[in-house]
């Protein structure tokens, strides 16, 4: 039940948008502020609906009035009826410094000071509001309105948050486990409270709670959560030929720590296709690439570096649990990856390939027709830490070079988008091209490229690709705004690239773009690493940049704050590398590879 209340204050009411706006009016110029008539106060169903509450203020010179506008909702009448009569009479003041207090203790956990004012607004207020507000507690927005969890979404939103909110991290990572099937596969989305969702053949979305957990303990230490016992999923299996099945699963009998609902995710994803790379499914972390590998022969080089990423960070766990030979099984896979993604199979010759259909034809390679390179490919073979040096830097070579249109201030998915070529790569080519995931920007696989360039030292290309990513430099000018067209405030989806759509912004808000950005320019940027107690520093900044400020406010598990404030300076002009380091006065001797 929705409510909206003027304190009490309301003389009439409508429901009906038409007596409110008038048959020609419009939101600027509402009929019903044209006389003196109360509104009808007729509500119920066959109306244009809308919310409409009339009250009349007198004020004498010089005073000042306020009016309390609510607006909420409440699981019945009554319980709407008893939130209207509590905040009539509450100390609002109060409600708001809560409110505040509330946003404070996550924003102003982590607060920069950088070069870069568009960066510094974008980390120090508006990239984790979305990420907390819109992702994890809406879980809706304008072009996307189902309140569904993602498997995959939200546990990537939560790395964004394990510094300055880890419990809503560990809450959401216990969350997700739970949607896991007794075979290691999950549920891609379901509908809370019920439960109901979606199990599919996408092949990536089981592999990052693997992923997740393990950065979720790097960073907290909290090593104990990996014992915390869950249950299972239970449900009918997908039918062959079908894609996906809709229903609302049981829960098991059996539980399994959250270690063994991780370990069961990459056990459940070693299989192989005939080029020796792992399975695409119906989509690795492209779900518009739905039809690469939809007959199960078809395979994905990208979920290749993923998993080698995945197995590197949580094997570890396997062994301090006494799990070697799984553990070494895992290992063994990884090298066997490896052999592959450097050979003429993985290695196209300046870039990773993407995959290989179904029929075993290249993906990615430049012998395709149309996405010749793919984005993602490239940056996770950095992020993987295994890729062969010379190669990587010859694959973030071609990225800048094929995908990066600096003029335009767009970081292509990949090209050429799909168009006229006979393969059914999925529903993605159902999008017209440069739009989207079809060779547009899609934003969120183009954070990974920020983080590639800092691994490789290019402390320049990082920050230019955060600044083509910024939408506030989308905004800067009236002629910029005109066509970007969309929010200047938070991260945005995808970007368009074709004429005459070039840089007009696409779907905002819902998007996992805003936990990979904050995280692109924390971590990769200004190098930022929360170990435990530990605080590790790994600058990779443009060279003009004259240094930076970081004020991290430490919360110990009693509440109590410790700030601490870190200067950067760089006056040799550098991206990375550190000469000296002094903590409070005192200089530091440094350690090889520091």
């Amino acid at each position: 039940v929705a409510f909206i209340d003027l304190g009490g204050r309301q003389a009439s009411c409508t429901g009906d948008r038409l007596e409110f706006l008038g048959r020609y009016g419009a939101v600027d110029d509402p009929a019903a502020l044209g006389g003196d008539s109360p509104l009808s106060g007729r509500v119920g169903s066959g109306l244009d609906p809308c919310g409409a509450l009339q009250t009349v203020v007198d004020l004498a010179p010089d005073e000042c009035v306020d009016i309390l506008f609510m607006l909420g909702d409440a699981d019945s009448s009554d319980e709407a009826r008893t939130l209207v009569g509590k905040y009539r009479s509450i100390d609002l003041d109060d409600v708001l410094a809560q409110v505040q207090a509330q946003w404070d203790g996550l924003l102003d956990t982590v607060q920069v000071h950088t070069p870069d004012r568009a960066m510094d607004i974008l980390l120090n207020d508006w990239l984790l509001y979305q990420v907390l507000a819109c992702r994890l507690w809406a879980r809706t927005a304008y072009y996307q309105a189902s309140g569904a969890y993602g498997f995959r979404d939200q546990l990537q939103d939560v790395m964004a948050l394990c510094v300055s909110r880890p419990d809503i991290a560990r809450e959401h990572l216990l969350r997700a486990a739970a949607r896991q099937f007794v075979q290691g596969d999950v549920q891609h989305w379901w509908l809370p409270p019920s439960g109901q969702g979606i199990r599919t053949r996408i092949s990536d979305d089981r592999v990052w709670l693997a992923y997740v957990v393990a950065h979720y303990v790097d960073t907290t230490l909290d090593v104990a959560v990996l014992d915390q016992s869950l249950p299972f999923l239970e449900g009918a299996q997908i039918k062959a030929g079908d894609a996906d099945a809709f229903y609302q699963p049981g829960t098991s009998s059996g539980r399994a720590s959250l270690y063994e609902h991780g370990a069961r995710a990459i056990d459940s994803s070693l299989a192989l296709g005939p080029h020796g790379l792992p399975l695409m499914g119906t989509g690795d972390w492209n779900d518009g690439m739905n039809n690469v590998g939809a007959q199960g022969r078809g395979e994905s080089v990208w979920m290749a570096w993923f998993l080698l990423a995945t197995i590197g960070a949580f094997a570890p766990f396997a062994d301090e649990r006494g799990e070697g030979a799984r553990a070494a099984s895992w290992r063994d896979h990884a090298t066997a990856l490896k052999k592959v993604l450097e050979g003429p199979l993985g290695w196209d010759g300046e870039w990773y390939r993407r995959g290989y259909y179904d029929d075993g034809t290249a993906l990615g390679s430049h012998e395709s027709e149309e996405c010749q390179i793919d984005a993602i490919a490239q940056s996770w073979s950095l992020m993987s830490g295994e890729a062969d040096p010379t190669h990587a830097a010859q694959a973030m070579a071609s990225v800048d070079k094929y995908l990066v249109r600096h003029d335009d201030k767009v970081a292509l998915l990949f090209t050429p988008p799909f168009e006229h070529t006979p393969l059914n790569p999925g529903y993605i080519k159902g999008y017209p091209p440069g739009i989207r995931e079809n060779g547009g920007q899609y934003t969120h696989g183009a954070t990974w490229s920020i983080f590639a360039c800092a691994l490789l030292g290019q402390g320049d290309r990082a920050g230019e690709l955060f600044d083509i990513l910024n939408p506030i430099r989308h905004s800067a000018t009236a002629q910029a705004l005109a066509r970007y067209r969309v929010e200047p405030y938070v991260a945005c989806a995808d970007v368009y690239s074709v004429d005459p759509y070039v840089g007009r912004g696409g779907w905002t808000w819902y998007t996992g773009t805003a936990g990979w950005l904050y995280r692109g320019a924390l971590e990769a940027i200004l190098g930022f690493h929360l170990n435990g107690d530990q605080l590790v520093l790994r600058p990779c900044i443009p060279k003009s940049w004259s240094g930076y400020r970081i004020v991290y406010r430490r919360r110990d598990a009693h509440g109590t704050v410790t700030p601490y404030e870190i200067t950067v300076e760089n006056p040799a002009g550098v991206s990375c590398g550190v000469s000296s380091l002094a903590v409070d006065g005192a200089v530091q001797p440094l350690q090889s590879g520091d």
